[in-house]
């Protein structure tokens, strides 16, 4: 079980501000849902109402270095995945013309995170890019309402649950009319299918939840009694997610992405069971497989047992569907153990999948990783080919979807309350606009470097002066966090709160300084040999290891699957492998202290390098000499506590896990 230091939450907040300033700040649980926001959709009677409510596409411009890891993905792979991917190309192509050759998941796949980054950033050529693809999707509906590549066989509706996704942000930037009426056409289109024609193939069943997402936003705008019927209709056929002690099948994205969709189905009834159901779900794969840091559980493709070791991964696919599922759970919940999940994965796991430019990902990242090559590790990871290599062509799923995780990400920092204000759930740079209180348009701006900082600093920007709340996440690993506002800090205490809910008359320039403690904290993972993580506020630490790089050619280490267009450089996308060229076989000595070193930001805004971390520490560790590859040619499982260490102390470097490509973050002990 997962052994973790728990620390009474004690927040400082002035007293006389609020009796004396017209000031409330309380300490609060969870977002009440007595109410119903006045100016953003949220759920509709009969459905439950929701803790948090999504901002439209568009609302929340991120700064700082979460833009540039948008703008790396603009330059890099997604930005331009149209011009080399075979499955984009528009000859032949499914999603183009009728009965075209490709087709299938990857253009919605692609065009569903490239869409939001286009809007995100503004980008006019990539919104003229999106819009083609988006045009020709909408055009491809039939008289009965489907739409999308024809099938000669049972229809799998799978990939068309992607698409729902593209078309609900589209209409949040744009509000094309002819997205809620083609909607509409193809949730009545499916209450036509019969049940045994209905998600029946692997992934369509599996993943029904998505759909049922879909369904609740669309009833929210159109209040249609024909998709009550289609959301019991999905639920039915749907893989059934709420055994208490086993899972529909143990696929990696599969679990990431439709444990939600219990909690999905209670907001059609109100069953509290279906809520715990989800919450059972994402706690049973980590007792089983996610006894490691990073967020994640150790699957590979499929989780095996007897392979639950740090060194099995996750899909790069796996990342950024646990984060859009931790961002619905937050939404349907409000509970802030899916904001730090989130973070968890975001700061820690999903970073180190990719090279620093974007251009390449590798298919599995692991906790302890300590070669990534192009050789096939089967069955050492259940996937038979180069897997573990940065290459663009990482295969066809994680080269198509991992395109989304940031933007959604983005999409999500600040989210609206049922009482007419703002809460803000991920901490990062950003400028946010939306309406409160009586209808006042504000922005609140936020600047942080956090994680890698303890302070976030936001600013008020109102035309008017305006009444409303403003939530704060209280992260459940920081100590006494500390709250100023306009530059004066005030005192008392509230305990074991999820949020600070402050809600005051603003003015235009008012300013709110929120500091988070960040100290270092252990976590020991008692089915691997009670190795340990190290923490440091929401950051993981990875031993640092030195890097060889070796460009590769990509054509000729791809995975089998991968398809070129005709005419693409494959020079221009070349792959990599990465090398150790320093010990990795450390025994974290736990009673050595830790100590902190701040460096300069980096230049480049970009902190996930090795190079460029703002932040590395300090710490003592023994080598095992028995730990070393195996015959697999992976990072060999971890030591058992009674393996011989070194005799010697050495001094070690330990930096956030997400700029590690290389990394041991779960570590065997030694005394000091």
């Amino acid at each position: 079980m997962l052994k973790t230091i728990h620390i009474l939450l004690v927040l400082f907040v002035s007293s006389f501000s609020i009796s004396a300033k017209g000031v409330e700040i309380t300490g609060v649980r969870n977002i009440p849902t007595d109410s119903r926001n006045s100016y953003y959709i949220s759920n509709q009677n009969p459905l439950q109402p929701q803790r948090l409510i999504k901002l439209p596409t568009g609302s929340i411009v991120p700064n700082g270095w979460l833009r540039k890891q948008l703008e790396l993905q603009r330059d890099g792979l997604n930005g331009n995945l149209s011009e080399i991917s075979a499955w984009l190309q528009r000859d032949d192509n499914a999603w183009l013309k009728s009965g075209g050759k490709w087709g299938w998941e990857e253009v919605p796949y692609w065009l569903r995170g490239y869409a939001s980054l286009a809007y995100i950033m503004k980008d006019e050529s990539m919104y003229q890019e999106a819009l083609f693809w988006i045009d020709a999707i909408l055009g491809s509906q039939r008289e009965d309402g489907n739409f999308g590549p024809k099938y000669s066989g049972k229809q799998d509706f799978w990939p068309n649950m992607i698409v729902l996704w593209i078309l609900q942000n589209h209409y949040e930037y744009t509000h094309d009319p002819r997205i809620i009426p083609f909607m509409t056409a193809y949730c009545n289109y499916l209450l036509t299918v019969p049940d045994e024609d209905f998600l029946s193939s692997y992934w369509e069943n599996s993943r029904g939840g998505d759909n049922l997402w879909s369904v609740v936003w669309l009833y929210n705008r159109t209040q249609d009694g024909n998709l009550l019927k289609l959301a019991e209709k999905i639920h039915v056929n749907t893989a059934d997610w709420t055994k208490p002690s086993q899972l529909p099948n143990w696929h990696n994205v599969n679990v990431a992405q439709c444990f939600r969709e219990p909690a999905t189905w209670y907001l059609f009834t109100g069953e509290e069971a279906m809520c715990k159901a989800s919450y059972n779900a994402y706690n049973l794969i980590r007792r089983a497989f996610g006894q490691v840091p990073g967020g994640m559980f150790g699957a590979d493709e499929n989780a095996r047992i007897g392979f639950f070791d740090p060194r099995q991964g996750t899909e790069t696919c796996g990342f950024a569907e646990q984060m859009a599922s931790d961002q619905i759970m937050m939404q349907i919940t409000g509970d802030t153990l899916w904001a730090e999940n989130c973070e968890d994965v975001a700061f820690n796991s999903y970073p180190a999948a990719f090279m620093p430019d974007y251009k390449s990902l590798r298919y599995i990242t692991s906790p302890n990783h300590v070669i990534s090559d192009s050789k096939n590790h089967h069955p050492g990871i259940d996937n038979k080919g180069p897997f573990l290599a940065m290459n663009p062509f990482s295969s066809r799923c994680c080269q198509h979807n991992h395109g989304f995780a940031w933007p959604y990400y983005s999409d999500h920092l600040v989210m609206a309350t049922p009482d007419d204000g703002l809460a803000v759930l991920l901490y990062s740079a950003s400028t946010t606009k939306a309406r409160v209180g009586k209808g006042v348009l504000v922005t609140l701006k936020e600047e942080t470097q956090y994680p890698f900082e303890e302070v976030v600093r936001f600013s008020l920007h109102s035309i008017v002066p305006v009444r409303f709340p403003l939530y704060l996440r209280v992260p459940s690993w920081s100590e006494k966090p500390i709250l100023s506002i306009n530059g004066k800090r005030v005192k008392a205490d509230h305990s074991g709160s999820s949020y600070i809910r402050i809600e005051r008359e603003w003015k235009n320039g008012d300013t709110l300084e929120f500091q988070v403690p960040m100290n270092i904290s252990y976590r020991t993972w008692q089915v691997n040999q009670n190795s340990v993580s190290v923490n440091y506020g929401p950051l993981t630490l990875s031993l640092k290891i030195k890097e060889r790089y070796e460009k590769k050619d990509s054509k000729e280490t791809a995975i089998n699957d991968s398809k070129w267009q005709p005419g693409a450089d494959a020079a221009a996308w070349p792959s990599y492998e990465i090398y150790p060229e320093s010990p990795w076989n450390y025994a974290l000595a736990t009673n050595s202290p830790i100590k902190l070193s701040k460096k300069p930001w980096p230049l480049d805004n970009n902190p996930f390098t090795l190079e460029s971390s703002p932040l590395e520490f300090s710490a003592q560790g023994r080598i095992v000499p028995s730990w070393q590859k195996d015959i697999y040619g992976l990072c060999g499982v971890l030591p058992s506590e009674d393996e011989p260490r070194s005799e010697w102390l050495d001094d070690i470097t330990l930096v956030p896990m997400g700029a590690a490509r290389l990394r041991i973050s779960a570590f065997p002990t030694a005394s000091k």
